[in-house]
């Protein structure tokens, strides 16, 4: 029997056989950047106001990346690793690397020297950009690997805090980072005089390597090719709502290390002639002062973002009026929290022409991210699906996702989404099992999510088959923190499973252990005690959204099959109960 595939209702755009760099940049004639006007602002830093405009960037990629080729000696195919919190830097360093034609791998900026090193090794990376807080990690990366200082530190170029390059303020560098080289020394070495270019089917050369944590522990190396990206780039133009020319502006507060920031904070607004506003992190007192400041008109959100909006004092102590429209990704949005916010914004601003329209969308690194939108008319209509289906993608519901997808979903019943496309990545880096666990012998990549379609095309995520945490959208894969866990010299066995937060508008990870010498934690007090030290002992050893922010209960067995697998079932089951109804962030003061 033939399986059933939906298409999509949306318009198929045009697709491009080409750099992601020639898509996004070529010019028409001398005053013209990628179809606009070469004046027009790129990128802001929110703090200083320093512009890039669009000419500028295109100059300084060049220039980054002749100094990439000079200086440095990189070459095609080269892979250098980006590990710094957003900054007016990112783009030029970003862009200019692929102008040379090199690969990018984009690091977490809050990982430890372990979990750095980790993809180092496994990109193949060959230089390290670093902000200037990042460096001593760097440096400990370098060192834990066997490299001397001096050896290491040719290896390290500083994406250092001074904008003086940009036009914009200059501020010395620290001292103890005296003698490396900057991005901005890169910038005087000449410049190439064209990017590298990928036509044809060289466009399906790997351009990006953002890692995806799995189940099994190990951060997996997604393949993006240049043809990802400008597919994703002109499929998103049909669901998202319009971007005027002169008239948006974008926030960016994203982190540009994730797909959904890199993607749509850093290519596609600027394929639509739009700015962004670059804030290094959120913070909710300067994301209002920004909106107010730059008369920004969208921001691209993750749901926790509008907990704070629902509730922080700044909504009404700044002029929000010029938004209308909140974008939240990475994460499930439900329906109750999108309506608090909408109502909120919604009762402040009466007589104002239009309401905040707060939409939701889906994808995965693995898919460049977007494959579903919700148009802006059905924003409230609709609100808890994840939307349509874009363009020139294929989806399937499938019930038996370990098997051959065979069986496919009732019409109305839910099954696992697999999706077909040009957006769908290459495979995982040095990893073909995982790769062919993901992507079906005909091109089907498997999500892991459990989705129904209704009868208008919208789908609606109801579950998920893996069991990875997604903390504020980043994936906290339990496997990991179970192996650091098991490192701690009074743990004999641990597992983690994910706890939902109504309060944080996400999962928080909670771990189950087993005291290696049970004799020592008899009473309540004393396993209290316990617990409270492996939370804070946790901290030390993975990034922050690793925190086991739901909480350490001392239990006397983990619960685990005939096989040895764990039964997180029936993990899940007893955290409800040991809550019983009580919000586990509760007691947790947490940033995003």
């Amino acid at each position: 029997m033939a399986p059933k595939i939906y298409k999509s209702p949306l318009p198929a755009p045009r697709l491009y056989d080409c750099s992601l760099f020639t898509h996004l940049f070529s010019s028409k004639d001398s005053s013209d950047v990628g179809g606009f006007p070469g004046t027009t602002p790129a990128f802001i830093d929110a703090v200083s106001g320093t512009t890039i405009t669009r000419a500028q960037l295109k100059n300084f990629a060049f220039s980054l990346g002749q100094g990439l080729r000079t200086k440095l000696s990189a070459e095609r195919g080269d892979t250098i690793l980006i590990y710094s919190p957003n900054s007016l830097t990112w783009p030029v360093v970003l862009f200019g690397a692929v102008a040379a034609g090199l690969r990018c791998t984009l690091a977490n900026s809050a990982y430890n020297a372990r979990e750095l090193a980790y993809q180092y090794q496994d990109s193949g990376a060959k230089l390290i950009f670093a902000s200037e807080d990042n460096v001593p990690v760097v440096r400990q990366t370098l060192k834990d690997l066997g490299l001397s200082k001096t050896e290491a530190d040719k290896r390290i170029i500083v994406m250092a805090n001074s904008l003086q390059w940009a036009g914009g303020p200059s501020v010395p560098i620290k001292p103890e980072l005296h003698g490396l080289l900057t991005a901005a020394d890169l910038l005087n070495f000449g410049s190439l005089k064209e990017e590298e270019k990928f036509d044809g089917k060289l466009a399906h050369e790997t351009v990006y390597l953002c890692y995806s944590s799995g189940t099994t522990g190990k951060p997996k190396g997604v393949e993006t090719t240049h043809k990802n990206i400008t597919s994703v780039m002109e499929i998103v133009k049909v669901g998202f709502p319009q971007m005027k020319y002169n008239e948006d502006s974008m926030l960016g507060i994203l982190p540009f290390y994730h797909i959904y920031g890199a993607v749509k904070l850093l290519h596609f607004p600027f394929s639509c002639g739009v700015p962004v506003v670059i804030m290094t992190r959120f913070e909710p007192e300067q994301f209002c002062a920004n909106i107010e400041r730059y008369q920004i008109t969208c921001s691209l959100i993750v749901p926790p973002v509008l907990v704070v909006l629902a509730r922080h004092p700044a909504v009404e102590k700044y002029n929000l009026s010029s938004l209308y429209i909140l974008f939240s990704g990475a994460a499930p949005l439900g329906a109750a929290l999108a309506k608090q916010v909408g109502d909120r914004l919604k009762s402040k601003w009466k007589g104002r022409k239009g309401d905040v329209k707060i939409l939701q969308g889906y994808g995965l690194t693995e898919t460049s991210p977007t494959t579903h939108l919700i148009p802006v008319a059905e924003a409230e209509r609709k609100v808890g699906s994840i939307g349509l289906l874009l363009p020139h993608l294929e989806a399937r519901l499938v019930v038996d996702g370990d098997g051959d997808g065979d069986i496919d979903a009732a019409e109305g019943q839910p099954g696992e989404i697999w999706i077909r496309g040009p957006t769908i990545m290459r495979g995982y880096l040095n990893n073909p099992t995982a790769t062919k666990d993901a992507i079906t012998p005909d091109g089907w990549f498997k999500t892991g999510d459990i989705a129904i379609r209704d009868a208008e095309d919208y789908y609606y995520i109801v579950d998920r088959r893996k069991e990875l945490i997604k903390y504020k959208g980043f994936q906290v894969p339990p496997a990991e923190l179970e192996s650091v866990l098991l490192t701690h010299p009074d743990i004999a066995d641990a597992a983690v499973i994910g706890v939902e937060s109504a309060k944080e508008a996400t999962e928080l990870p909670r771990a189950y252990v087993v005291h290696a010498h049970p004799e020592k934690v008899q009473t309540e007090a004393q396993k209290t005690a316990f617990a409270k030290s492996v939370q804070k002992w946790t901290e030390g050893k993975v990034a922050r959204h690793k925190f086991l922010r739901g909480g350490v209960v001392v239990i006397d067995i983990i619960p685990k099959s005939a096989a040895g697998k764990i039964l997180r079932r029936e993990l899940r089951e007893r955290a409800k109960q040991e809550l019983a109804g009580r919000d586990p962030a509760a007691d947790v003061k947490s940033k995003l």
